[in-house]
């Protein structure tokens, strides 16, 4: 006689029990949820974001001259490729003095493109451009150009990403600098601080 095969149960789980089950101690037992009754009268609190108070009439009186500018990694490239010297570009689309500014995060995507993208990386070191320290965790350049743009309203960005571009027109009262026809043009500009319209 051999021995009898025993049959696995597949997907057999231990019962356990519920954690209102009656049996359980009262302190381990799972307390029942009260549903509040809602007022009728009372009224409705809605969130609205607080809008910062450098926006009057939807433009940022924040901006004005000398003009910081925060560049991205893939508007230092297309300006290579553009063959464009980056400040005086700057200059002549705003007809004001620029002052370029590279985040940290920045600063990490260009090292890391590695030696194809060194010019990139040589610019991006010149002592004309003004150094921002990041303090979060990440290089994420995107998101960091996003918040800080969120945080303060005085910089112009500085990009050809279309993704990037999409993110910050959401945000109000920031202008947008990108290449088009081998030079630079800016949108979302007020007519009185002298930017070209095209």
């Amino acid at each position: 006689m051999g021995k009898q095969k025993k049959t696995r149960k597949y997907a057999t789980m231990k019962r356990m029990l519920s954690l209102r089950d009656q049996r359980l101690k009262e302190k381990d037992r799972l307390k029942p949820k009260n549903k509040e009754k809602k007022d009728p009268s009372v009224l409705k609190g809605r969130e609205v974001p607080q809008h910062p108070s450098c926006l009057f009439f939807q433009y940022n009186t924040q901006l004005g001259p000398p003009y910081h500018i925060l560049v991205d990694t893939n508007f230092i490239n297309f300006s290579i490729k553009a063959k464009l010297d980056l400040v005086q570009s700057m200059m002549d689309c705003l007809y004001a003095k620029c002052i370029p500014c590279i985040t940290d995060c920045v600063m990490a995507e260009t090292e890391k493109l590695g030696r194809k993208y060194r010019v990139a990386l040589r610019i991006a070191k010149d002592p004309r451009f003004e150094r921002l320290p990041c303090t979060h965790k990440g290089t994420y350049a995107d998101d960091c150009l996003v918040q800080r743009v969120t945080q303060r309203k005085c910089y112009i960005v500085a990009t050809v990403d279309r993704d990037l571009k999409r993110r910050i027109r959401k945000i109000p009262g920031v202008p947008i600098m990108y290449i088009s026809n081998h030079r630079y043009n800016i949108e979302r500009m007020p007519d009185d601080y002298g930017a070209p319209r095209f």
